[in-house]
C-alpha cells in the first residue's frame, strides 16, 4: 500500500521525529534511540535464525535421502519434521522482512505513520510492536476481512 501524507506526515519527515498522536508525548531522544536499537538487534537475530532454519533444512533434505528401509512412521516423522523447518525459516524470512521495512521507514521519517490512512499509529503501540505498520482501526478493518 502506498502511504496517504498528511500535515503530521510531512512534519515527522522533515523534522526527522516521529509522529505521534495528539493525546501522546513526542518522542525522547532516548526512546528513538532504544526504538532503533531493537530494530537493529531483532534484524540480526532474525538473520541468524534463518540461517541456521535454512541450514537444518538443507540437513533434513540431505539426510532424508530415497526414504528406503523407512516404514510409515519414519517417513511421516521426516516430512512432519521438514515441514516444521519450512515454517520455521518463512516466519523468520517474513518478520525479517517487516523489520527491514520498520528500519527503512524510520529512516525516510514515515515510520511512525499508517501505510493506509496516514494517521499516527500510536507511540504505545509502536513500542509494543514495532514492526506495526497500520494504526489500530485500520488494522482492524484488515483482520476483519
Amino acid at each position: 500500500m502506498v502511504a496517504r501524507k498528511t500535515p503530521t506526515a510531512k512534519k515527522a519527515t522533515s523534522s526527522r521525529t516521529l509522529a505521534v498522536r495528539e493525546d501522546e508525548s513526542p518522542w525522547t531522544a532516548k526512546e528513538l534511540r532504544d526504538l532503533r536499537a531493537e530494530l537493529e538487534q531483532e534484524i540480526a537475530q532474525l538473520r541468524a535464525e534463518l540461517v541456521d532454519a535454512e541450514s537444518d533444512l538443507v540437513d533434513l533434505m540431505r539426510d532424508s535421502g530415497d526414504g528406503a528401509g523407512d516404514d510409515q512412521a519414519d517417513a511421516g516423522a521426516k516430512t512432519y519434521e521438514r515441514e516444521q523447518e519450512i515454517s520455521l525459516a518463512n516466519n523468520a524470512r517474513l518478520m525479517l522482512e517487516q523489520s527491514e521495512h520498520a528500519l527503512e521507514r524510520f529512516d525516510d521519517g514515515t515510520y511512525g505513520i499508517c501505510e493506509s490512512c496516514g494517521d499516527p499509529i500510536g507511540k504505545l503501540r509502536l513500542q509494543a510492536a514495532p514492526r506495526a505498520t497500520l494504526c489500530m482501526p485500520c488494522k482492524k478493518k484488515q483482520e476483519r476481512r
